[in-house]
């Protein structure tokens, strides 16, 4: 028997969802990233085809400067609540700047999905404690940059804010600070860095909940009972 043909439709996927929470002079901007896993080669040695992995940017998005935190909040739940994102989602959520309060917000918002909220630090190390991860900017900025680099990551064509967010990845600057610690930002007046990191906060919260690639037989598509029309045809 030869090699099986790759079935176009066993697929898996789940979506993070980063949001960078604005203030006064910055807006709000929420960035989906799929990971999905896909059909690869197949292996005869234990009769099934291999999974791979790919991080796609689906999706970019600024909510318009001054909207309140509570219509952010239900803009927000429709993004988690849609159709392809209900059930197998999760949000990044930077509170830096916002406090607890909005935090909570999204916490008693019946977004039906998990809420991973960070704090974006200037530091070296990443900690977390009573709820909130700290992490510092240079992570984000980095874990994007070195994704994109190395093709890992792919971003959809006619994003709307696809553009933007190439400009500001290009206008990213490192300043060291009197005690010698690297900060990132765009430093240039009139410049916005909301869309890079609610990139980099979806980006970095598929590599929290996903540090591996799929392993052991994980790595593998199985025969479920959901799937038989294909087995069928493979066997």
């Amino acid at each position: 028997m030869g090699t099986p043909v790759r079935p176009t439709n066993m697929r898996a996927s789940w979506f993070f969802v980063g949001l960078d929470l604005g203030q006064v002079h910055d807006p709000t901007a929420i960035a989906v990233l799929e990971r999905a896993e896909l059909t690869g080669e197949w292996d005869a040695a234990v009769f099934a085809f291999r999974k791979e992995v790919r991080l796609r940017l689906r999706y970019l998005e600024r909510v318009a400067l001054g909207t309140p935190y509570p219509a952010v909040v239900e803009r927000v739940r429709e993004v988690t609540r849609s159709s392809e994102l209900a059930g197998r989602c999760q949000i990044i959520a930077d509170g830096t700047g916002v406090g607890r309060p909005v935090i909570d917000l999204l916490r008693s918002a019946n977004l039906g999905c998990g809420l991973l909220p960070v704090i974006i630090t200037n530091g070296d190390t990443e900690t977390a404690a009573e709820g909130y991860h700290r992490v510092p900017k240079r992570d984000l900025i980095i874990g994007l940059q070195v994704l994109l680099q190395c093709d890992s990551l792919q971003i959809a064509r006619r994003l709307a804010h696809g553009p933007t967010l190439a400009k500001e990845m290009a206008d990213m600057r490192v300043k060291a600070t009197p005690s010698g610690r690297e900060q990132y930002g765009a430093w240039r007046e009139g410049q916005h860095d909301d869309l890079v990191l609610a990139a980099s906060l979806a980006c970095w919260g598929a590599r929290k909940v996903y540090p591996k690639p799929p392993r052991g037989e994980n790595a593998y598509w199985r025969r479920t009972e959901s799937q038989p029309d294909i087995w069928k045809a493979l066997l």
